[in-house]
């Protein structure tokens, strides 16, 4: 049976090999649609550089631009004490810097972290799920959280957030720009060839940014059971976080400050019940595995 060290290791691989194979793709079709476009190798570079450095910038400044996004407010030892302690004691299980804590004000049952390392993290959680778990199963939750930091998935993720932000923007920038440089080109040669490149442009431009979003998802799921899993090795108790993610599982509750670009950071997705599409199809964007599979896993 495989165990934790392992399971770290095996997906912190192949976690490297998807960025990898990631980042090649984003290159590939970047090329394709600016070539398709009538575009030069010049206006690709440029049009990266300008993705990346706006890309960078919004990362630097991720963790707070998430917790404002949140609507959490800080709080210290004196405001909640049991939510202070239970990390304030896990950060150091964990040999972590204690990380900032903040509360959102809401009834409904959610917790995430973020913070590109382990010296500038934060740990959000509603007061919901501050309310209705015991002690034990807060702990298990928040071990879940300071995983996420301690295998620096909060980076990985805005890494792949950077990447999906540079494809979308480079599509959207090359499809509404395109016509102008396709004009170019056709004076210059107005080929059969061109034509096939300028079909494969549009059509990479309209599903390069569905495909980055599937990628980014996927990774967020897998790193979930990873995060689980250290939840289980810091505590000690994986039953802790099992009964946590029951509960979580019975909230049906909304969380009305979590969207679309922040949902992949919380323990379960908050936007439950907010959509009315269902079946597979629906399954492929969910930012999160089966909670059911989660607690099969933990107690397995």
């Amino acid at each position: 049976m495989t165990n934790y060290y392992e399971l770290v290791d095996t997906n912190k691989q192949k976690s490297f090999l998807v960025v990898s194979l990631f980042i090649a793709f984003i290159t590939a079709s970047s090329y394709l649609i600016a070539k398709g476009f009538g575009y030069g190798l010049d206006f690709v570079g440029m049009a990266l550089i300008f993705s990346g450095l706006a890309s960078l910038g919004s990362y630097y400044y991720s963790d707070q631009m998430v917790i404002a996004m949140s609507g959490a407010h800080k709080v210290t030892k004196k405001d909640f004490f049991i939510f202070y302690t239970v990390t304030e004691n896990l950060s150091q299980a964990a040999r972590l810097p204690m990380p900032a804590i903040y509360v959102i004000d809401d009834t409904a049952m959610n917790a995430f972290a973020t913070g590109r390392n382990p010296q500038h993290a934060a740990i959000v959680a509603t007061t919901g799920i501050l309310e209705r778990l015991n002690r034990t199963e807060l702990e298990g939750v928040i071990a879940h959280e300071l995983s996420h930091v301690k295998n620096y998935d909060t980076l990985l993720m805005s890494l792949v957030t950077i990447l999906v932000g540079v494809i979308t923007l480079m599509a959207d920038w090359l499809l509404r720009w395109g016509g102008m440089g396709r004009k170019r080109d056709n004076d210059r040669n107005d080929s059969q060839l061109q034509m096939i490149l300028f079909v494969v442009g549009v059509i990479l431009a309209i599903l390069s940014p569905i495909v980055a979003q599937l990628i980014q998802l996927a990774i967020s799921r897998r790193r979930e059971f990873l995060a689980d899993a250290g939840s289980a090795a810091i505590t000690k108790y994986p039953e802790g976080l099992a009964k946590a993610l029951e509960k979580l599982k019975n909230d049906k509750e909304p969380l009305e400050a979590a969207n679309k670009a922040t949902a992949h950071l919380y323990i379960t997705n908050p936007l439950k019940n907010r959509k009315d599409s269902v079946g597979w199809f629906a399954s492929l964007f969910d930012t999160h595995p089966p909670l059911d599979e989660r607690i099969e896993a933990l107690r397995s």
